[in-house]
């Protein structure tokens, strides 16, 4: 049973995360039409898992000793976040070189980059990501910018991954069109399988591991479940777009879950 907040996934609304096929990963013209069909590109190893695991070991190596939230977050805040060794696993060339190829351009990265880490058994409202779309939040700069969702270690679904409203970014980008999806930065909704239900579509979901890497515009809406395994979920999200665009300068600041974005 999968639930995210607390909510319980409606099975008849579930469906699979489709990964780009081998033979497709090097033509972009079929990935930029795939993602613009998909809203996503699900790319699996594309980074060396071993770099991936060693970030999550220094991770855990530096966090591991915390004693409590208020230690835990000033070794998030204070050294993990606008430490080099995360500012070079984010701007890795496995990484970094893939966009500036897919881009066709130099690529930017967000100076602003999220760690999330989840523990088994955390649910309720406001536990797990609520569904959403990046644009909400970036309204300063392109709507062009690309998101990437990286599960720092081997996250099944049960470790509660990110989830993808299939086909949900044509709808959004109708609205937004229309004018009528202006409004302040906010979630949705927690309630996934009501948004579900209104948009007759699926929550698409997978097994990650370690090297994946999942590319989403920022019209696709999106969400998380919540952790029901014995395991603690790590990852992070950051978001690259091309160095020539118009650049949200509100996204320049080493990310804090107290900076009001």
């Amino acid at each position: 049973m999968l639930t995210s907040n607390g909510y319980v996934l409606d099975e008849q609304r579930l469906g699979e995360l489709v990964a780009v096929p081998e033979e497709e990963r090097g033509d972009r013209a079929q990935l930029r039409a795939r993602l613009q069909r998909d809203g996503y590109l699900f790319l699996t190893g594309l980074l060396d898992p071993a770099a991936v695991l060693a970030f999550r070991e220094y991770y855990f190596g530096l966090t591991g000793s915390a004693a409590d939230g208020a230690s835990y977050r000033k070794v998030l805040f204070e050294e993990i976040v606008p430490g080099p060794e995360y500012a070079a696993f984010c701007a890795q060339p496995a990484l970094k070189g893939w966009f500036e190829w897919f881009l066709g351009g130099e690529p930017f990265l967000h100076r602003r980059k999220i760690i999330r880490q989840t523990a088994p058994g955390e649910n309720g409202i406001g536990t797990a990501t609520q569904a959403h779309y990046d644009l909400v939040y970036l309204r300063g700069g392109s709507d062009q910018v690309l998101s990437a969702w990286i599960p720092l270690g081997d996250c099944p679904v049960s470790r509660g991954g990110l989830t993808y409203l299939e086909g949900s970014h044509h709808r959004v980008l109708e609205e937004e069109a229309a004018g009528r999806l202006k409004r302040p930065a906010a979630s949705i909704t927690a309630d996934l399988p009501a948004l579900a239900a209104q948009y007759d579509a699926n929550w698409l979901v997978a097994d990650y591991r370690a090297g994946d890497v999942v590319v989403h515009t920022a019209h696709t809406v999106h969400a998380a479940l919540d952790n029901v395994s014995t395991e603690l979920r790590l990852s992070t999200d950051i978001r690259y777009q091309r160095a020539d665009d118009a650049i949200d300068d509100r996204w320049q600041n080493h990310w804090h879950d107290r900076d009001g974005l």
